[in-house]
């Protein structure tokens, strides 16, 4: 079956096509080229086509490529893309977020808007994923949507106590430095490992007929709280790292006044799994803690960071 992967390169891209590759499939990665084809033998039979998401003829390009199924991990004209593809493409998978539901009224959460979303740019794409869900179900497509969670793991700098990616503050954690958290403390935060995140795209495509017209949350069987989150990188650096807690008014507007990076310590994420695991089969394989364990382990064995 050929399978054409958009951001087939990125953190989860490269994850599922090696899957895909594994189980026999004919893939297609199109990627913008600012990622490296990893040099692993596995995608020695993976095309590779380099072209910029959006740009002009672009869906003429993966049109030619007549492919069965797509995924798109950019997910940011998939109603455009739908329209290209759905006289030859019998499957689309598109790539969403759970923050795409705005603030979680109930824990775990389902895949089903909770709140207003307060990113423009989640709003807009989750606005276009619903569109084009509601015409692939009219015209008899099937169409699964992937929501995901916090991405951890190798290959990709893991969320810090700051709410962003940087390698200084992961320094800061391992040197034991205090990190400032809104009290009490309890807020949820669900690492998931993109081996997990690849894997439940890849039962998407082995379950078409289960997975059609479905919008699936993705993530691991469980979350941390904000305090339990500092403390497993304490284990992991094998450091005590202090916790200095202060209001939320304070946190929001001295601390960390971008949304990007508070919303990490605001939001409760620990997405529902239930249908994905019971439709489909997803079974996520490390915890929040091992994940974030292999994360830190990548960024050493690549001197990101000191050992």
């Amino acid at each position: 079956m050929r399978v054409c992967v958009i951001g087939g390169t990125g953190h989860t891209g490269k994850n599922l096509t090696a899957m895909l590759v594994e189980a026999g499939y004919d893939v297609t990665v199109i990627s913008s080229g600012r990622t490296p084809v990893p040099d692993e033998s596995i995608w020695a039979s993976v095309r590779k086509v380099q072209l910029v998401y959006g740009s002009d003829g672009w869906t003429d390009v993966i049109r030619d490529l007549q492919p069965e199924v797509i995924v798109d991990i950019v997910q940011d004209a998939s109603p455009e893309l739908y329209e290209a593809l759905r006289d030859v493409c019998e499957h689309f998978v598109l790539c969403g977020s759970v923050w795409m539901f705005g603030f979680p009224r109930v824990v775990p959460t389902p895949a089903e808007p909770q709140a207003p979303c307060l990113s423009e740019g989640y709003a807009r794409r989750y606005e276009q994923m619903l569109a084009t869900k509601a015409r692939a179900g009219a015209e008899g497509k099937a169409l699964t949507a992937i929501m995901c969670p916090n991405i951890c793991g190798p290959y990709k700098i893991p969320l810090e106590g700051e709410g962003g990616r940087s390698l200084d503050v992961h320094m800061a954690h391992q040197r034991g430095e205090p990190v400032v958290l809104p009290e009490p403390g309890n807020c949820l935060i669900g690492p998931c490992d993109a081996q997990d995140i690849a894997r439940g795209f890849f039962c998407a495509i082995e379950n078409r007929e289960a997975a059609a017209d479905q919008i699936f949350n993705v993530g691991s069987a469980y979350a941390l709280t904000a305090v339990q989150f500092i403390e497993t990188y304490g284990d992991i650096y094998g450091v005590k790292i202090p916790v200095e807690f202060v209001s939320w008014e304070h946190f929001e507007t001295e601390v960390l006044p971008d949304l990007g990076a508070n919303w990490h310590f605001r939001a409760n994420m620990c997405p529902d799994i239930t249908s994905i695991s019971a439709k489909i089969g997803y079974r996520p394989a490390y915890t929040p803690e091992q994940t974030m364990e292999r994360a830190v382990k990548w960024m050493i064995d690549q001197k990101l960071l000191p050992s």
